[in-house]
């Protein structure tokens, strides 16, 4: 398939994979952040760790929305269906996040409750058409890259002037999320881990465009090159970052040319910023509270935000007890470092967020088996 199995040359990759070792400075470590679960999964499926020189290293950071939103928001979802008696929409990785007490969308539409997984915003938008007395609430999470549906899904509400539908918006934004993890620790016994450069994302790139990390790059001193999903793209972003840090540069590259440009997608830029505008604030799980990193419904759409119709407090909610993954979504540490994993935490029977999403990286690690029970396995 064309873009799809030439990117996955086992010969091509072994080629690659030694012009590497011959760039890679033996003097020296590279460490480097991918900023997207897809690209954890392709390093994991595909072995490309195993590829590398020892030297180098992929660090993995907070790219799965499901993982990065913290328990108070999934609290607050559960609210809604048993305090008020909407039916929540919600897509399937959502419904099994643990809440506080152990609790879940999953186990609250078992005990129950109206909750429903959807596919698409056009989804929920077909559930408030056939349920004209009821309140709907489609529950809103992803990067920006699922931004441009949810201002669709809006803008449709109203010309249809479906007042039994609201969204619970928890987008989140990728630039100010990196902000965050270059930035010093706020307290002196914070870990903070080391990055030397940057995997950018690439559906999120692909709608923001590569202008957003220009001023990033320029203030905290890191490349960043933006990879696509396959395991040869990641392999020359790798390579092109570790260019870069051997000639002593700091800029933004684009290894994903084919689907990404600078100015990024100005049609849904344009239709983002009708409906939704910035928060002041934002809590994210594993890096606390991150100034303007998430989007709210602006106030004229507000007959259509869940949160103006029913009351949603703030609510502070922990991990479970010995869970590590507020700490793998910053790099401090990896999945094997958690005494759960792989231990009473399993994709049946999930601790973490990590472990429940397709893009978090303790699913990454079990679904390929090459860390199951703390050892290493030889790449295929």
């Amino acid at each position: 398939m064309k873009y799809i199995d030439e990117f996955r040359s086992k010969e091509l990759a072994h080629t690659l994979a030694d012009a590497i070792a011959r760039e890679a400075d033996t003097g020296r470590e590279y460490r480097l952040m991918e900023f997207c679960g897809g690209h954890t999964h392709a390093i994991f499926r595909y072995g490309v760790q195993e590829l590398m020189p020892s030297n180098v290293k992929f660090i993995h950071g907070p790219g799965c929305p499901v993982c990065v939103l913290p328990i108070g928001r999934i609290d607050n979802a559960i609210e809604l269906v048993q305090q008020h008696d909407v039916i929540l929409c919600t897509y399937g990785d959502m419904m099994r996040v643990p809440a506080s007490g152990r609790n879940s969308l999953l186990k609250v539409k078992a005990a129950g409750g109206d909750v429903r997984m959807v596919w698409s915003t056009q989804d929920a938008l077909k559930v408030a058409r056939d349920n004209p007395h009821r309140q709907v609430v489609f529950f809103a999470i992803g990067f920006e890259t699922t931004t441009p549906p949810t201002a669709v899904a809006i803008e449709q509400a109203a010309e249809e002037r479906l007042a039994n539908f609201s969204v619970f918006c928890n987008h989140v934004l990728t630039p100010a999320a990196i902000r965050k993890i270059l930035e010093p620790a706020e307290t002196p016994e914070a870990e903070q881990v080391a990055i030397d450069g940057f995997l950018g994302p690439s559906h999120v790139s692909a709608i923001i465009g590569t202008r957003p990390y220009e001023s990033l790059v320029e203030k905290y001193r890191k490349p960043v090159v933006i990879a696509g999903f396959e395991p040869l793209d990641v392999m020359q972003s790798a390579r092109m970052l570790i260019r870069q840090l051997n000639q002593g540069r700091v800029e933004v590259e684009n290894e994903y040319t084919r689907v990404v440009t600078r100015e990024g997608n100005r049609k849904a830029q344009a239709l983002v910023a009708r409906v939704l505008e910035l928060r002041r604030n934002f809590e994210w799980r594993g890096l606390g509270m991150v100034p303007s990193s998430a989007l709210q419904i602006r106030s004229g759409w507000s007959e259509f935000d869940a949160e103006q119709c029913f009351p949603v407090p703030e609510i502070t909610a922990s991990d479970v007890r010995g869970c590590e993954c507020p700490q793998i979504l910053r790099g401090v540490k990896k999945p094997v470092d958690c005494k759960l994993f792989g231990a009473v935490c399993t994709p049946e029977n999930p601790m973490g967020s990590c472990m429940v999403s397709s893009e978090g990286a303790c699913a990454a690690y079990w679904s390929y088996g090459r860390f199951r029970d703390g050892s290493q396995e030889t790449a295929a």
